[in-house]
């Protein structure tokens, strides 16, 4: 926290805070929710450093990683509907 005279600067936003106010006018984080320290991300989720972007972009969007046998199963479904479909318009 950089303190400006009678202000500092809330880690949570960014916006200027009176020194006596007791939260964030801008955001409202507050000593309890974590301006009194370094800000807490342990349990967000978030990737770990040696996360490799790259590779994830790959998998998740240019068909990086193999099909799962459960989408066989959809399309072979799919496949069925459409023959009966048809075999039962044309029997008529």
């Amino acid at each position: 926290m950089r303190r400006l005279g009678n202000t500092f600067t809330c880690p949570v936003c960014g916006e200027e805070v009176p020194n006596n106010a007791k939260s964030c006018p801008e955001c409202g984080a507050c000593d309890k929710s974590g301006w009194s320290g370094e800000p807490e991300m342990g349990g967000l989720g978030l990737p770990d450093e040696d996360f490799d972007y790259q590779k994830f972009v790959a998998e998740e969007f240019e068909g990086g990683r193999k099909k799962s046998s459960m989408q066989w199963v959809w399309v072979a479904a799919a496949l069925l509907v459409v023959i009966a479909l048809i075999w039962g318009s044309l029997s008529r």
